[in-house]
């Protein structure tokens, strides 16, 4: 399995930072419009539709067309895992992808307090599409994760700073 990382320092406190990437407002604010992403439906663990906070078992239901090419591409989110620890400056959650176009996906986001800043940090830890062959060429799909990062973590600093 390939391992993608990227992090960035937001000057922005760490509660505002953590509070945006909770909902599902701030993951539609932070993709691309060139993924053509539709979230479909947002339900939380207990059944409730559309959660203000993406916490420990909601499943967030998302198709996306990048570039408008192909056919459209849908699957399921799931929140795995959500801890927050606000008097230490730390949080994190953990997302899966269900019937996607990655056979293996598990996006860990960690969220530091850095003084009066924060810091954001991603990690993919993922396979691509092909079976063996897919394995093998995880590491190739770097470009378009970077591209992708470095566009969510620039808005990121544009939208909170």
């Amino acid at each position: 399995m390939a391992t993608y990382r990227r992090r960035v320092r937001v000057a922005a406190p760490f509660d505002e930072v953590w509070e945006f990437h909770s909902g599902i407002g701030g993951l539609e604010a932070l993709t691309p419009g060139f993924m053509n992403l539709r979230v479909e439906r947002v339900v939380g663990p207990d059944g409730e539709e559309s959660p203000e906070v993406l916490t420990a078992g909601t499943a967030i239901e998302m198709s996306a067309r990048p570039f408008g090419v192909g056919p459209r591409q849908s699957w399921t989110s799931h929140i795995e895992e959500r801890e927050v620890d606000p008097e230490a400056g730390r949080a994190r959650f953990v997302d899966t992808m269900d019937g996607g176009p990655f056979p293996t996906w598990r996006h860990t986001h960690r969220f530091y307090e850095s003084g009066e800043e924060a810091v954001v940090d991603d990690e993919v830890r993922y396979e691509l599409p092909g079976g063996s062959l897919g394995r093998t060429a995880s590491p190739l799909g770097w470009p378009g994760f970077e591209a992708m990062f470095r566009y969510r973590h620039r808005k990121t600093r544009e939208l909170l700073e």
